[in-house]
């Protein structure tokens, strides 16, 4: 009982401290740290940039698919279809700022860092084909099996 305990405990180690593993934590923890900031750009920013044209709060923004359309004083819908596009449109705006963000900040630069990095390392010398590798044996068997006095050239194919 304890080989198995020590192998499902010892597998579980491995899957914990394999890299990919790490990197996904991290992520993710980067991640709803930054969810924070997303929010608190739209909800500074963008709300109020919306709200110049209407209300400050997209969630306010919604249509009645089908009347008429009841709200209560909790704002709840009590009657008919309500369609909240505002929240939909809210949150795809969180989306794009988040991607850009992402994209211009941090996958950019990146990219840009590698480029460099890769620029400076030296390239690693061509490797010769498979078929080069071929001449080069049939010519060194010719060379072999030809007498030491003879003016004879291999044949190139």
């Amino acid at each position: 009982m304890t080989t198995s305990k020590t192998g499902v405990l010892g597998g579980f180690k491995a899957f914990l401290m394999r890299g990919n593993v790490i990197d996904l934590a991290v992520a993710v923890v980067i991640g709803a740290a930054f969810t924070n900031i997303v929010n608190s750009v739209v909800k500074g920013v963008i709300n109020p940039v919306v709200g110049a044209f209407g209300t400050k709060d997209l969630d306010h923004y919604a249509s009645c698919l089908k009347g008429p359309c009841v709200k209560n004083a909790a704002g709840e819908v009590t009657k008919g279809v309500f369609i909240q596009w505002g929240s939909v449109l809210s949150a795809t705006l969180t989306f794009l700022i988040t991607a850009a963000v992402v994209y211009f900040l941090m996958l950019l630069p990146m990219k840009r860092w590698q480029d460099r990095q890769a620029a400076r390392t030296p390239a690693a010398p061509a490797k010769e084909t498979e078929l080069e590798l071929l001449k080069q044996i049939r010519d060194a068997l010719v060379e072999q099996r030809r007498e030491p006095g003879s003016e004879t050239v291999p044949a190139q194919r």
